[in-house]
């Protein structure tokens, strides 16, 4: 059934991936518990070993809750194959993995979640990779940092801390142009809102742990193939294009065309780097992607009331939210996100950054977490936690002054979030 491409949002995110149980009939996906799987008899074994047959081996390398996870969130995003693993950041490595050589690097865009900028800024040197980090608005600028060595082109849908919107048409167009994959984080969007692909992007991440879960209790990631890139059209790409000598000389791309990203992250990425999704993960974010869309049309009406209210409060310098007609983002929305801007952006209080401090501490609904995406309203400032480790001007790039706090609406009453903000605000610059 949920092969049908006539098949609606709402009808994929509950049924895309599951199956009734073959052995009891169970009508939820169940949680596989288990390390390893029996095999039929040595012939089977030796197969599933070679890539000659499609099974489960260890769960390291695939689960069937996992596999049922990855089904959903292909088919909602549009792709050919997707592999979860254990965080966003993970997903971020393994997306990067095959593509990637010591002196290669990629470029980024200059806003990105500060977690995100420190790795590709710091963490992947040890792999003998870079990052040239760009304002992604700047189309010219983001075409001249390309060089011979670039492996790839890397930005949110929707930033995270300020709820700015890429023009993916834009940059997959420039990307294109270089023969490099365009890589999108659409953890702050989902496909409800924004299916990147369909703007040209080559493989889509998510922080699964956010907006598909939505209830803030298990962490993992997720790499989405479009299926669509050509790896073996230069040599750049010699992990997807040239033999693999772990697997006597087969060539992923030549052996399984548009899944050859998703069958070499899990027969390399998998294996080698063993950043698994554990089952019970899957199934928790299986149940979260059922409501996904109830859950976004809530955030995102409540994000616009909340913002809207906040833009006209005198103790507010500005609000970053792309969804008020006031953004320089606003003429994207209707071409990027149609369905409506996320739910996340930024504030700027008066008072900077100690009004902030006692802003996060005087509220009373909205929970002071280093998350976002959950049901709940969560509020955080940026400068002295997720984008600590940044330099000034790194923060000030990336939409996280001193004087901001980041928010992530949940799906509670909007009255009462503007309630909790307002008695808040009143103590934060009394």
């Amino acid at each position: 059934m949920t092969d049908s491409p006539n098949l609606g949002f709402d009808t994929l995110q509950v049924h895309a991936g599951a199956r009734p149980d073959p052995a009891t009939g169970a009508r939820q996906v169940p949680i596989y518990q288990t390390t390893a799987y029996v095999f039929r008899d040595a012939d089977h074994a030796a197969a599933l070993f070679n890539l000659q047959e499609v099974g489960y081996i260890y769960s390291r390398l695939t689960n069937p809750t996992v596999a049922a996870l990855q089904e959903r969130i292909a088919t909602l995003e549009g792709g050919a194959g997707a592999v979860c693993c254990s965080s966003g950041h993970a997903a971020q490595i393994m997306a990067l993995f095959p593509l990637m050589q010591p002196g290669c690097n990629i470029v980024a865009s200059s806003r990105l979640y500060g977690g995100t900028v420190t790795q590709f800024s710091q963490t992947i040197k040890r792999f003998g990779w870079s990052a040239i980090f760009v304002d992604f608005d700047d189309h010219a600028a983001v075409k001249a940092a390309i060089n011979d060595k670039t492996r790839a082109v890397f930005c949110e849908t929707i930033a995270n801390p300020g709820g700015h919107i890429s023009d993916l048409d834009a940059i997959s167009a420039i990307s294109d142009d270089a023969g490099i994959p365009l890589i999108v984080d659409n953890t702050s969007a989902t496909p409800y809102l924004c299916r990147p692909i369909e703007h040209g992007a080559t493989l889509v991440v998510h922080s699964t742990t956010k907006y598909l879960t939505g209830n803030g209790t298990v962490t993992g990631g997720c790499v989405v193939d479009s299926g669509k890139f050509d790896w073996s059209a230069n040599d750049k790409f010699a992990s997807l294009s040239a033999p693999e000598p772990a697997y006597h000389g087969m060539t992923f791309a030549e052996t399984f065309g548009p899944l050859a990203f998703t069958f070499h992250s899990i027969a390399v990425g998998l294996r080698d780097l063993g950043m698994t999704m554990n089952p019970q993960a899957a199934h928790y974010t299986l149940m979260g992607i059922e409501t996904l869309s109830l859950r976004m049309d809530r955030h995102v009406q409540n994000a616009k009331t909340v913002a809207t209210w906040l833009e006209a409060d005198p103790r507010v310098d500005y609000v970053t939210y792309a969804g008020l007609d006031s953004s320089p983002y606003a003429g994207l929305v209707p071409k990027i996100c149609p369905k409506g801007a996320g739910a996340l952006f930024t504030v700027a209080v008066k008072g900077g950054y100690d009004a902030c401090i006692k802003l996060v501490d005087n509220l009373n609904i909205f929970s002071h977490v280093a998350n976002l995406g959950d049901t709940r309203s969560l509020i955080i400032h940026s400068a002295s936690t997720t984008h600590r480790q940044l330099s000034p001007e790194q923060q000030e790039a990336a939409g996280a002054g001193p004087n901001i706090v980041r928010l992530s609406i949940g799906i509670e009453d909007a009255n009462d979030l503007i309630a909790d903000l307002d008695q808040a605000l009143s103590a934060a610059t009394s």
